[in-house]
Formats: structure tokens, C-alpha cells, sequence
């Protein structure tokens, strides 16, 4: 049975070691050293005896604690009148006496003593000292503990450090402790028994069920005086708890606790970074709906000044229509035939027809430029709120992943800089007139904006693009149909081409409005999308972070599901001997 009993744990814990290798591979992907140590001690110390981890202030009688409890007759751990341990020192089975220095502040026993075979004991410097000197203690043995002895003067349990250090092991790892008031000898029944139920009062009101706590004299055990020393019952608790073949079951039962701890801390954590995902998802999908409500306000405003510039062309060309329409009579043609032949002022039918020609030209280039400079100003100030806009976003987007955080402050540092970089090259890019010179539109030709925008705002920038873009269509546009009204005008027979030329010129004003109403409108269109995609641009970095932030989010969530599914199925597989 014992055998059967050995090849079930050694399985089981194999498979642990396998769980706790894949919390060392995350806490390395995650760039986090010191976790990944404190896994990689916790994986090297899962085959290693149940571990006590001895605590408490300086010269709280701890050395002595440790001696009683092993073999009275010896000095396994120094002690002296001053305090003696200054380096951790880890106390483990041998078949001879050694010491062996594994660093500066730590140190291995051996010793041959029978208890050693189940367990193994780590002392530690004083509480006060700790954080100071020997951060080996909470990087290492405290994680890979399977019980925490914290051993008090009897005379005195409340010193604050050593209650602090206990916040520390209870919230921080779940660890099992008990509580020792040591040197119990000197100090008075009636004021040992206050001491005793103050300190169970003290851990009942910190969290813990049922406190264990002992009340011992290591010199009276020393001494002899084991009826008196208090020790026969912390063993005979040890004993029926830890020791006779239940030490490697509780320490696997401890290794799965203490994983599943890493992996739910993890997780935490991950959680944190998961709403800052979420928020940063939410953040740039209003800069998309921001942009794009901004940009349909743009070509709201387009279609207005489009609208405005086509009021005024139909009036204009329907005026000059009629006065063309007048003109061509019969009896006005005749009239002006013989008054320019007897009358060097009056003017003849070609003459006439050059003149309305111009004054065509005139009146459309005055009228639509005076819509063009009102109309240019709205959408101008549109765009530039445009970016505007974004800018503030940008510079008031939620940070809920602080750069100080526990586990993540890497990913949270990144994140910091890429937003930073972020407002950086936002700023230089609304403080940069070349980034909203309307590249294309001028059909690769933009000397004409760079002519008048050096030095100019945002504002005025936009607005001399826009009026240059605008301005030239509209002469473009105008100029051809001056072009094919001229043509018209310079035919044969103007009495037989009435019809013709009426006609010829409503064909060519309807083409010059379909021109005016395409043209200019896509024009200044594309210039509001391209600068709507030029602003976009600027969040490459950040939808590149966002989009590496879901594959690794969505990879830790699964590496924290399977990690917990399989130690619940090792727990409820171990089987405690009887």
C-alpha cells in the first residue's frame, strides 16, 4: 500500500511541478523577475520535506525555539546574549553535521535528527531586519512554505513589525500559521494567560479561524523541565498534523494552494489589464466615431456651399439666357443690323455676343468667388475642429493600468509611452501646416498652397487650400463653358441658328452645373477624408498595441483556465493515508 501510496504523490506532484512551470513560463512572458524567481523557488522546493518557517522580532527566543524543538542536547542554531542570526539559515536532514554557505544571507544545516526526515526548518533574522537585509525570506521561503511559526516574547506578543510582517504572509500567500509566545518562563501565569488570549484575539481579528497558539519555554526544555517547558504539546500537535506519513501529502496539498494563488494573482491582474484593453478599445472606437461624425458635418458643409455656388450660377446663366433668348428676336436682330451700320457706337450682333459672353464670365467668377470666401470659412473651421477634437480625447483617454502596478507595470509603461508618443506626434502634426496641405488634390501640383501657407495657422491653411481648390474648379468649370458659349457665338447664320445656340448653350450650362456640382463637391470631399485618414494615421502605434493586447490577454485567460482546471483535478485526487 505504501507503495501504491508513493507513485500516486510522486505522479501528483509531477504534474504540479508541470503546472508550476507554466506560471514560470507566463511570469517570464509577462517580463516579471522577481515572480519568475519566486515560482522557480516554489518548482525547485515542491520534492523538498514540509518546510517551517520560523519568525519573529530580534531576540524573540527563536534560535532557542528551534533547539528545544529539535534536540535539546545540541546548539544547532547559535545563541548568545546579542543577536546571533544574521543570515537565514535553512535546517534539513543529513546523515553527518554541516554548514553550507549558499549566499551571503543564507546558510544550509545538516543534521541528523529524526524529524528532519519529514520536515525541514528555516530561521530567520529578526522581522525588523528583514526587509532591510534579507529579502530572501518573502522571495523565496515564505512562497515555498508549508507552515509559519511566529514566535513572540511572551512578555510582550504586539510589537508592530511583527504583526506587520504577519499582513504580509496572511494576505499576500494564504500561508498556514501558528503562534508560539516563547520564554514563557519569565513572565507571571496571570499576565502569560493575557498575553496568550491577546494574541488570540489579535489573529481571530485578522483572519484567522480557530488561532493556534503555544505557550513554551525553550530554557525549561533545555533544561529538563519538559512537563513544565509547554513543548510536549506543539508536538504532539505536530505530530498528529504534520509528522507519521501526512508531511508530503499536506506539502502537495500547500504547492497546489500556493499555485493556485500565483495563477489567481495573475489573473487579478490580468483583469486590471483587461478593463484597461477594454477602455482603450472604447477610447479609439470614439476617435473612429468622433472622425467620422466630424467628417459627415464637413461634407454636410460641402453640399451647402455646393448648394449656394448652383443658386447662384442658375440665376446668372438663366438671366443671361433671356437676354440671349431676347437678343436673337427677329426684330431686335434687324435692329442692330442696320443701327451698327449707320452708327459707329452701336454695336453689331457679334459684338453684342461677345459682349454678353463677358459679361457672363464677369458675373459668374464675382458671384460664386463671393460664396466660395463665406462658404470656405465654415467648412474650414469644421476641419480644424475636427482635430480639435481629437487632440482633447487623446490627451483626456482613462488610465486604469497604472505603471505601478503589481505584476503589469511593463505592459502599463509601454502603454504610457505609446500614448505619450502619441500626444507628441499629434501635437507636431496639428502644429504642421504641410500635414493638412491637401496632398492630391491639386493633382500632384502643390505650389500654389505653398506659396501663401508658410507661417500661416491651421485655420488659415485650411482655408486657402479649400479656396484654392474651389476657386480653380469653378474657373475651370466657367472657362469651358465660356469656351463653348464662344464657340456658339461665332457660328454662321445667326437668325437660322436661333434654336441651335439656345439650345447649345443650355447644353453647355447644364454641363457646367453637373461639373460644378461633381467637381468641387468631390474635391473638397477627398480633402476632408484625407485628412480624416491622415489624423487616423497617427494611431498606428496604439491600434497595434491594442491588437497585441487582445491575442495576449485572450492567451493568459486560457493558461489561467486550464492552470486552475488541472489542480482541482490533483487535489481531488490526493488521498490522504489514514
Amino acid at each position: 500500500m505504501s507503495t501504491l501510496f508513493d507513485k500516486n504523490i510522486n505522479d501528483q506532484r509531477a504534474q504540479v511541478e508541470e503546472l508550476v512551470k507554466e506560471l514560470q513560463s507566463i511570469a517570464g512572458a509577462i517580463g516579471h523577475k522577481e515572480l519568475e524567481q519566486t515560482i522557480s523557488d516554489l518548482r525547485n522546493r515542491i520534492t523538498e520535506p514540509f518546510m517551517f518557517v520560523i519568525v519573529g522580532e530580534v531576540k524573540a527566543g527563536k534560535s532557542s525555539f528551534i533547539n528545544a524543538l529539535l534536540d535539546p542536547t545540541k546548539e544547532i542554531c547559535k545563541v548568545a546574549p546579542q543577536p546571533m542570526t544574521d543570515t537565514i539559515q535553512q535546517i534539513v536532514y543529513g546523515e553527518s553535521e554541516s554548514i553550507t554557505n549558499i549566499n551571503p544571507y543564507l546558510k544550509r544545516i545538516q543534521q541528523p535528527v529524526e524529524i528532519l526526515k519529514e520536515v525541514a526548518i528555516v530561521d530567520t533574522p529578526g522581522t525588523n531586519t528583514i526587509a532591510e537585509h534579507h529579502q530572501e525570506i518573502t522571495e523565496s521561503f515564505i512562497p515555498a512554505s508549508d507552515l509559519i511559526v511566529f514566535v513572540f516574547e511572551s512578555k510582550n506578543p504586539y510589537r508592530q513589525s511583527s504583526w506587520d510582517f504577519f499582513d504580509f504572509i496572511h494576505k499576500e500567500w494564504h500561508r498556514k500559521v501558528i503562534f508560539v509566545l516563547q520564554q514563557k518562563d519569565l513572565v507571571q501565569p496571570d499576565d502569560l494567560k493575557v498575553n496568550y488570549q491577546g494574541v488570540t484575539d489579535y489573529a481571530t481579528k485578522k483572519g484567522i479561524p480557530d488561532p493556534k497558539v503555544f505557550m513554551v519555554s525553550a530554557k525549561q526544555e533545555i533544561e529538563g523541565q519538559t512537563e513544565e517547558s509547554g513543548f510536549k504539546v506543539i508536538k504532539q500537535y505536530i505530530a498528529d498534523n504534520i509528522t507519521g506519513g501526512k508531511a508530503p501529502y499536506l506539502k502537495l496539498q500547500n504547492n497546489i494552494n500556493t499555485s493556485r494563488n500565483i495563477n489567481e494573482r495573475i489573473y487579478k491582474g490580468l483583469q486590471t489589464r483587461e478593463e484597461q484593453w477594454k477602455a482603450d478599445c472604447e477610447f479609439r472606437e470614439d476617435i473612429k466615431v468622433t472622425l467620422t461624425a466630424q467628417a459627415q458635418k464637413s461634407n454636410g458643409q460641402v453640399d451647402i456651399l455646393v448648394e449656394n455656388l448652383l443658386a447662384a450660377y442658375d440665376k446668372i446663366t438663366l438671366q443671361k439666357e433671356q437676354e440671349l433668348d431676347a437678343g436673337l428676336g427677329l426684330v431686335s436682330l434687324v435692329k442692330r443690323s442696320f443701327t451698327s451700320i449707320y452708327s459707329s457706337k452701336s454695336k453689331n450682333v457679334k459684338n453684342w455676343l461677345q459682349d454678353l459672353s463677358g459679361e457672363l464670365e464677369t458675373d459668374l467668377n464675382n458671384v460664386l468667388k463671393q460664396r466660395l470666401d463665406k462658404g470656405v470659412v465654415d467648412i474650414a473651421e469644421s476641419i480644424q475642429q475636427m482635430a480639435k477634437m481629437i487632440d482633447l480625447k487623446i490627451k483626456s483617454s482613462d488610465t486604469i493600468l497604472k505603471n505601478d502596478h503589481d505584476l503589469f507595470s511593463d505592459i502599463a509603461e509601454k502603454r504610457i509611452n505609446i500614448l505619450r508618443d502619441l500626444q507628441d506626434t499629434f501635437r507636431e502634426f496639428m502644429n504642421s501646416s504641410e500635414n493638412f496641405s491637401g496632398e492630391g488634390v491639386f493633382g500632384g501640383n502643390n505650389q500654389i498652397v505653398g506659396n501663401v501657407t508658410k507661417g500661416a495657422g491651421v485655420a488659415a491653411v485650411i482655408g486657402i487650400i479649400l479656396q484654392a481648390v474651389t476657386s480653380m474648379s469653378v474657373f475651370d468649370i466657367t472657362g469651358g463653358i465660356l469656351t463653348g458659349v464662344g464657340t456658339l457665338f461665332a457660328g454662321g447664320s445667326i437668325m437660322l441658328q436661333k434654336r441651335k445656340i439656345l439650345d447649345g448653350y443650355r447644353q453647355e450650362i447644364v454641363k457646367g452645373r453637373i461639373n460644378i456640382e461633381g467637381e468641387v463637391s468631390d474635391k473638397l470631399k477627398d480633402y476632408i477624408a484625407n485628412i480624416k485618414e491622415k489624423i487616423d494615421d497617427n494611431f498606428n502605434k496604439f491600434d497595434q498595441l491594442i491588437q497585441d493586447e487582445e491575442q495576449q490577454i485572450k492567451h493568459l485567460n486560457e493558461k489561467h483556465d486550464y492552470i486552475e482546471t488541472k489542480l482541482t483535478e490533483i487535489e481531488g485526487s490526493i488521498e490522504m493515508p489514514s
